[in-house]
């Protein structure tokens, strides 16, 4: 059936008022973030002179699938969804990349930055922005705790241990990391635009 100009006009001010679903608003956009810097060394774990990024309440209210939600919003920025998992319980980094995690069930203590490093507590809707080096791992969670984790665009993560006598290769190897192009949370501003590319 054709509609002709009223009835067309009346058919887009009806959607309009229709609700959409909350994955339509999986959307690059501003929230709190909190900085935390580990640029020293701790044993075999480099760090980074970048700081980690804790982004905060990323997740809408009423959001019906909060996995999906930050699959879709890291996809729409440029960072690809790997994984859905909890953090491993032993120290471990990244000399090739760096990682995003986002909380979408339970809630976790992790260390960051080594053996010595910095424990937080991290709950659904948070999101860790971490530089390549960056040691973490998981201290206790709850059971139901998960995470969907994204790296930039066609990087295969490596995954290395607390080892001191590859300190030095592994910290010329994160040195020598590209800064991402985009935020995985924010797109094209704030975030990781910068925290990091002002560096």
């Amino acid at each position: 059936m054709l509609l002709d100009r009223r009835r067309f006009v009346t058919l887009l001010g009806v959607l309009a008022l229709m609700p959409m679903p909350r994955m339509a608003f999986a959307t690059a956009r501003e929230v709190a973030m909190d900085t935390l810097l580990i640029d020293k060394p701790d044993g075999g774990v480099p760090n980074n002179k970048l700081p980690v990024l804790i982004y905060h309440r990323v997740i809408p209210p009423d959001t019906a699938d909060n996995a999906d939600y930050l699959e879709h919003l890291f996809r729409t920025n440029g960072w690809p969804p790997q994984w859905r998992y909890p953090v491993y319980t032993f120290t471990h980094f990244h000399s090739n990349t760096p990682e995003v995690l986002g909380v979408y069930a339970g809630t976790a203590k992790l260390q960051l930055g080594g053996e010595h490093g910095n424990v937080i507590e991290v709950k659904v809707g948070d999101v860790l922005l971490l530089p390549a080096g960056i040691g973490h791992k998981q201290i206790s969670a709850d059971e139901d705790f998960m995470l969907v984790g994204a790296y930039p665009p066609d990087v295969k993560a490596d995954i290395c241990h607390d080892e001191l006598p590859q300190l030095a290769a592994r910290t010329k190897a994160v040195n020598a990391v590209p800064l991402p192009a985009t935020d995985p949370v924010t797109g094209h501003t704030e975030g990781s635009m910068l925290a990091w590319h002002k560096k």
